[in-house]
């Protein structure tokens, strides 16, 4: 079975340049945002536009069932009533019809911020978010959905929901299991207390997840390194083995059988250490 290792990648000029970028890159999977991350207006997807992308996809060699979409970062789908919360629910509404035209089975979401409402609040606006957004595409659209969305863990910054994985267990079954699945980030994980810095604390994240998600439902691990130490709740990603993490713990997971069905993709930066060529390189280095 092939490994898949990824990147996020770029939609400049077109979605459909997003399989070339990959390609280019040697990705057997990847992720994309279907729109500026930063604004919640977004162009509509063109009939052309999805053909076009699904034939460069299908010539490409990589699985449709390896790519994935990331939601904007303005969204808050845990925030308190409001316009914004209300703006929320209709731009997941909005990706999830943007992910079924393009054929495209997974959508990552993050969870979110209570804003101070707390925890429990926090989770009843998330659920409800979800819920709403998948009943306002079916109506609207008339039609049955057929993309997973990805609850992401968070790195336990102030407010934030979802940095625990008993947490997100919580959340997940309180939805319809047939729509949903997880994402784990190594930064965040490693942000928010879980060492992934040796190879038998890294096994026994495995088994922990296990137990408590079910691997079943693990669908993704976004791969990045982190600035931060161990516990910090600092979300700031890094070069694959050159942060606080290092490059036994990532070894151990893409290497490990458990694990062999799940995308890995990386969100690390661009600069003068390293740019994704580098890092892509560095990470199928680290494969037995």
């Amino acid at each position: 079975m092939i490994q898949k290792l990824g990147i996020h990648v770029s939609i400049s000029g077109g979605i459909h340049n997003s399989v070339s970028n990959a390609v280019n890159l040697g990705c057997t999977t990847f992720q994309i945002f279907s729109r500026s991350p930063r604004q919640w207006s977004a162009k509509d997807i063109g009939d052309s536009e999805v053909s076009t992308f699904k034939e460069k996809l299908k010539q490409s060699g990589i699985d449709s069932s390896s790519v994935i979409v990331h939601m904007p970062y303005l969204p808050n789908l845990s925030a308190p009533e409001s316009e914004m919360y209300q703006k929320s629910i209709e731009t997941l509404a909005d990706e999830i019809f943007r992910c079924n035209l393009l054929g495209i089975p997974y959508l990552v979401i993050h969870l979110g911020s209570h804003l101070g409402k707390g925890e429990d609040h926090g989770k009843s606006q998330l659920i409800n978010a979800c819920s709403k957004s998948l009943n306002n595409y079916e109506k609207r659209r008339f039609q049955k959905n057929k993309v997973k969305i990805l609850l992401e863990n968070s790195a336990g910054q102030k407010n934030s929901i979802g940095s625990k994985i008993e947490q997100i267990s919580e959340i997940l079954e309180k939805l319809e299991p047939q729509n949903y699945g997880i994402c784990l980030d190594t930064c965040h994980l490693y942000a928010s207390g879980y060492d992934l810095s040796n190879e038998s604390k890294s096994l026994e994240l495995i088994d922990n997840i296990d137990s408590v998600l079910g691997l079943r439902n693990l669908k993704l691990f976004h791969i990045n390194d982190s600035k931060g130490d161990l516990g910090s709740n600092l979300d700031r990603h890094y070069h694959i083995g050159l942060g606080k993490i290092g490059p036994t713990g990532f070894k151990t997971l893409i290497n490990n059988k458990r694990l062999i069905h799940i995308p890995f993709i990386m969100e690390t930066p661009i600069d003068s250490e390293r740019g994704d060529a580098e890092n892509m390189k560095y990470l199928k280095s680290l494969i037995n």
